[in-house]
C-alpha cells in the first residue's frame, strides 16, 4: 500500500513518518505529484502557520491537487485548519474542502491558555475513524484556533468552547489533536485512516 505524506514547511512530517513505522505501515515524505496522485492513503501534517503553509501549497499547485482527490485523505492539526475554507489566522483563504471558518481562541479568563497545549478528550466520536476508540478518549492537542461544530463534525472537545476535534466530508478526514503524539489510541486511529 503506497502511503504518502505531503512534504511543506511544517514541523510534525517526521513524527507522522516515525509513528506510521511503529505500527508496521511505511510511507513517503514527497510534493511530487504524480506520487500524490498515484497514492492510495494521503495525510496532510501541519505544526506552523497557516499563511505561510498555503503560500507554499499554492506555489506547488497542490492546493487544488488536494482539493480533487478522490482517495482517503487525513489532514492532522494544520492540516484539519488547511482544508477547511478559510482561517482567521493571517486572514488565510484555505483549500476549502471543508465550508467552514477557523476561528481563533478567545478568552476573558486567565486559567484558559492559549494555545491549548496537553491532553484532552474527545467525544461524540462517529465513523470508521473511530472503530474501537473509547468515547472520552484522551487525545494530545497544540492549537490556537478551533474548527466550530458543524455538520460534518465526527468528534467534538471541550476547550473555552466546544469545538471540532474531528471532521469527515466524503473521502477526507481531519483531526485537530496529533494522533502521532497520543500513545496507543492515537496509533489505533492512524491505522484506522489506513484501513478504510
Amino acid at each position: 500500500m503506497k502511503i504518502v505524506i505531503i512534504k511543506y514547511p511544517t514541523g510534525n512530517i517526521q513524527s507522522v513518518l516515525f509513528s506510521l513505522e511503529r505500527i508496521g505501515i511505511q510511507a513517503i515524505v514527497t510534493n511530487s505529484k504524480e506520487s500524490i496522485q498515484n497514492a492510495e492513503k494521503v495525510i496532510l501534517p501541519g505544526v506552523g502557520e497557516a499563511s505561510f503553509a498555503m503560500k507554499y501549497l499554492k506555489k506547488k499547485k497542490l492546493d487544488v491537487l488536494l482539493s480533487e482527490l478522490k482517495k482517503p485523505v487525513l489532514g492532522i492539526c494544520l492540516g484539519m485548519h488547511l482544508l477547511c475554507q478559510y482561517s482567521e489566522e493571517s486572514h488565510t483563504t484555505c483549500i476549502g474542502v471543508f465550508n467552514i471558518k477557523v476561528r481563533k481562541f478567545k478568552s476573558e479568563y486567565k486559567e484558559h491558555k492559549i494555545p491549548q497545549i496537553g491532553w484532552n478528550t474527545i467525544h461524540n466520536l462517529r465513523g470508521p475513524l473511530f472503530q474501537q476508540i473509547p468515547n472520552g478518549s484522551y487525545q494530545y492537542f497544540v492549537h490556537g484556533y478551533y474548527v466550530p461544530l458543524v455538520k460534518c463534525t465526527i468528534a467534538k472537545t471541550e476547550y473555552i468552547t466546544s469545538y471540532s476535534s474531528a471532521l469527515q466530508k466524503d473521502n477526507f478526514y481531519a483531526v485537530q489533536f496529533h494522533p502521532e503524539k497520543s500513545s496507543f489510541i492515537g496509533h489505533k486511529i492512524l491505522e484506522n485512516f489506513i484501513q478504510l
